[in-house]
């Protein structure tokens, strides 16, 4: 069935008011969940083969936080329906305001391929439990994934509800061209810019789930131990590939050293004297980006690790050390186990330096000083992140995730999602019993008093 076909088969679907019945929404994503549950074992094989993700991996960034999810949404759709009555100013006398949850109509997902299920089941997820139907768009570089996503949602889903289209940028490019209601996209910024062009066609609402280079700070009264542990933990999830792993350090001169001892200590800890050949940590997803991040280490001073091997797409957790700010290196998003290390003296220093370049998806700030804490929260503008840890803001249902500046637009997980796929109609109704006059012609100097009493 063509592009066009499909669009409007899912139109009809949606005009037909099944999906904004509330009890409907949780039965089919309770479906959803039998059904992941299920097929737990086919998900782990193609995260494998895709990713080479060992299946505590999987169930700890996928699959779980996939049901996390579906459970939070299941709890809460009753609620966060409910049309909701607001005060009604004195000058509208007598009448009541409510403002009534709706959904858009036909969302668009496009899913990245760095965490092809649950990057596409998670905005799913919140678009069905909206009331919307969807059409997802999973990435062609994950496509054992894709077709295990495909598969699981033709079983519980009609396809004029929800459909997945596969395929690469031709078929992506054909759905930008459909009238859509809405537009969710998770990537890169350069197709960000394509996808917003193309939705400004249609005039068409988008979210944008983008990256940047996400710091992290370590202040000299921070644990260092501690935050060496935490932020190996968070650049490792996926060899790096993630968009809000830390992508380089900015680390207080006096404890440099420390720092950089811990950081092997537990890299080694985690994956072992030789992780290249450790059968649980993840491939880079294909040989364009392996040799993209291998080219990264041109010309830098290698700290430790270093090594790649181009037969099976791994590359050495690595640390670089970074005399010179401006390198290729701290321009672009590095995606990958590599991680430069940077000095600053003062708090102020590194403060500028992150401020100097795009707003980040995240930052991470290790202290133990509330002041400084309360300064880069103050001065410094980024999506989301954590004070000393990495990565788990994502994992709160009640934090909403989403960027900021050239990081992207709009937010999700939670209600957060709910409301992004949500319109949100504002209602007053008035009643006939009484119609002030002072509103209606002709406009007399009694009337002018009465409507300055009434609105100011």
């Amino acid at each position: 069935m063509k592009i066009s076909e499909i669009t409007q088969k899912q139109k009809e679907f949606f005009y037909n008011e099944k999906t904004k019945d509330v009890n409907y929404r949780i039965k089919m994503l309770k479906n959803l969940r039998e059904c992941i549950k299920q097929e737990e074992n086919k998900i782990n094989e193609a995260l494998k083969k895709d990713l080479n993700k060992s299946e505590f991996e999987t169930y700890m960034t996928e699959t779980g936080m996939v049901l996390s999810e579906l459970n939070h949404a299941i709890s809460h759709i009753k609620k966060w329906s409910r049309t909701k009555k607001v005060v009604t100013p004195l000058a509208q006398f007598h009448s009541k305001s409510f403002i009534k949850p709706e959904p858009y109509g036909i969302v668009l997902v496009i899913a990245p391929w760095n965490y092809p299920f649950m990057l596409s089941m998670d905005p799913l997820i919140e678009a069905i439990a909206a009331g919307n139907c969807v059409i997802l768009k999973p990435s062609e570089y994950a496509p054992n994934t894709a077709n295990v996503l495909k598969e699981i949602l033709k079983k519980v889903f009609p396809m004029e509800y929800v459909t997945v289209i596969e395929g690469g940028i031709e078929e992506t490019t054909e759905l930008l061209e459909q009238d859509l209601d809405y537009i969710f996209f998770t990537g890169g910024s350069k197709v960000g810019q394509i996808v917003m062009e193309k939705a400004s066609k249609h005039l068409t609402p988008v979210t944008l789930e983008l990256g940047g280079k996400s710091p992290c700070i370590i202040t000299k009264d921070a644990n260092i131990s501690l935050a060496a542990k935490r932020i190996a933990f968070g650049k490792l999830l996926n060899a790096g590939q993630t968009c809000v792993a830390p992508d380089y350090i900015l680390v207080e001169q006096e404890i440099k050293g420390d720092f950089i001892h811990y950081l092997e200590k537990y890299i080694k800890e985690f994956l072992g004297e030789k992780p290249l050949e450790n059968e649980n940590y993840p491939k880079i997803i294909n040989e364009k980006h392996f040799h993209r991040i291998q080219g990264y280490l041109e010309n830098q001073n290698i700290i430790f690790g270093g090594k790649g091997d181009s037969k099976t797409l791994k590359i050495e957790p690595t640390l670089l050390e970074i005399k010179d700010k401006n390198a290729d290196i701290m321009q672009e998003e590095i995606f990958g186990p590599i991680l430069p290390i940077i000095t600053f003296q003062k708090i102020e220093d590194a403060i500028s330096y992150v401020k100097s370049k795009e707003k980040p998806l995240a930052l991470y700030l290790f202290t133990n000083n509330l002041k400084t804490e309360r300064k880069v929260l103050s001065e410094v503008s980024f999506g989301g992140g954590c004070i000393n840890d990495t990565i788990i803001h994502l994992a709160s249902n009640h934090l909403g995730f989403g960027g900021v500046g050239k990081s992207g637009m709009g937010d999700y997980h939670g209600k957060n999602g709910f409301d992004t796929f949500t319109h949100y109609k504002s209602i007053l109704k008035k009643y006939n019993w009484i119609d002030m006059p002072m509103r209606y012609m002709p406009y007399t100097k009694l009337k002018a008093k009465l409507v300055r009493m009434f609105l100011r």
